[in-house]
């Protein structure tokens, strides 16, 4: 309990920290004097503060409804309805804006760039998940998530994937999460925002790329449930985290558990482990495997080391994302093209008053930016390596079927099979 409220207090401290902070467009919009006008935007218009805060409440209510449904009134149904509210709320309705999936790269950005500034609202649709998930689990991907809704809802025929499957892919979302913080951290982009496979879908207008993975990813989830949840969602990561310190978090059975085995294949995520086998886990078996967590983690600062080395070349690369080196390089390789009246980029560049050296050195600013965040980033991948081999050797002592707290989802499809009464 006592890591529970300093995990909240240093939440709240962030809520603290941006408070105050108004929202702002950070690039101004291009004046040219050729006529030239701002196209129409798919994104939707900003919404009025109150509205805004409106959300925020439509939020808690689904989340803390979530919750009551998952623990004391253990509704699989309740959940379903809620699940559909919520991909008509925050999914058509809404958008898919605000996301607590996209408020990071705006937290991010408001950390290191001084110049950035988020409203309360989108700090709170950022917290409010987390906070939750640290008390009761993942209660905003049980019934608050409209990328999750909408996934969750055409799940038919579920299979099940090795485990050894799912341990490589959940390896994606922290290089997912890492890519969005290290572009969102130098103002290159918003990845997430940018590559999300079901924003289309609700706004009913996008890209046909990004319309056409979308219905991909519904289409696999039929059967691989909930991928873009388990394989790539980089909020997911925080949501673990956080998750794993529930203290009331769903259980299976309501009372005690006979071991009649008929939830063990209900969980269409594979989030649902196993009592511990006696016979595997022996006294010699525990020691060898204690040696061998040990070896691991002394070899932990080795990967973090090799992590960052590794990603660290590829900051040139990745540098060319940000417009400012990649027009750079483009004129300096390019330089007719200054006369290109149809690239706006170049364009704006030139009204912009700055000369070409000024332009360079801001570049070369920004891939110093790049160099010392991929040693970071790498680094931070060479740790998650590191514990997630270092897990591998863990032998922990259960009696019961119980979901696991990082990666369950509290959907309760699982309570339904388990046939003891709350009175047992």
């Amino acid at each position: 309990m006592k890591r529970q409220q300093q995990l909240l207090i240093l939440l709240f401290g962030f809520l603290l920290m941006f408070s105050m902070a108004g929202a702002q467009q950070r690039f101004p919009k291009p004046e040219f004097e050729s006529g030239y006008m701002q196209p129409d935007t798919t994104t939707p218009e900003p919404r009025a503060a109150a509205m805004e805060f409106f959300d925020v409440l439509v939020l808690i209510g689904v989340m803390s409804l979530a919750t009551y449904l998952i623990i004391r009134k253990r509704s699989r149904r309740g959940i379903l309805w809620l699940t559909v509210f919520t991909l008509l709320y925050f999914g058509f309705y809404r958008n898919g804006c605000i996301c607590p999936i996209g408020s990071i790269q705006n937290v991010t950005m408001a950390i290191f760039d001084p110049g950035y500034k988020i409203s309360i609202t989108i700090l709170l649709f950022f917290l409010l998940p987390l906070i939750f998930a640290l008390f009761y689990g993942r209660a905003y991907c049980a019934a608050a998530c409209p990328l999750g809704a909408i996934q969750d809802l055409v799940v038919i025929k579920p299979v099940s994937v090795p485990s050894w499957v799912r341990k490589t892919l959940g390896f994606i979302p922290h290089v997912y999460i890492g890519l969005a913080v290290l572009f969102a951290a130098t103002g290159t982009d918003f990845i997430i925002c940018r590559y999300d496979p079901f924003v289309g879908i609700f706004r009913m207008d996008g890209p046909y790329l990004m319309i056409g993975l979308g219905i991909a990813l519904l289409l696999l989830g039929l059967f691989f449930a909930r991928p873009y949840c388990r394989v790539f969602c980089p909020y997911g990561v925080l949501l673990g985290w956080m998750s794993r310190f529930s203290r009331k978090h769903i259980t299976i059975t309501p009372s005690k558990c006979i071991n009649c085995k008929l939830c063990k294949d209900s969980c269409p995520f594979d989030a649902i482990e196993a009592p511990t086998d006696e016979k595997v886990r022996t006294e010699q078996a525990v020691r060898k495997n204690m040696r061998s967590y040990v070896i691991f983690g002394l070899l932990v600062p080795v990967w973090i080391v090799l992590g960052g080395f590794a990603v660290s070349q590829s900051h040139v690369l990745l540098s060319r994302a940000h417009p400012d080196v990649y027009l750079s390089e483009l004129l300096i390789a390019h330089p007719e093209l200054k006369s290109d009246t149809e690239n706006l980029d170049i364009q704006a560049f030139l009204e912009s008053g700055k000369s070409m050296d000024q332009l360079v050195e801001e570049a070369s600013v920004i891939r110093g930016e790049f160099r010392t965040g991929t040693w970071i980033l790498g680094g931070y991948l060479g740790l998650v390596l590191g514990i997630m081999l270092m897990n591998q050797f863990i032998l922990r002592k259960r009696d019961d079927y119980v979901p696991h707290k990082r990666d369950c989802f509290s959907c309760g499809r699982c309570m339904d099979y388990c046939p003891v009464d709350k009175t047992f």
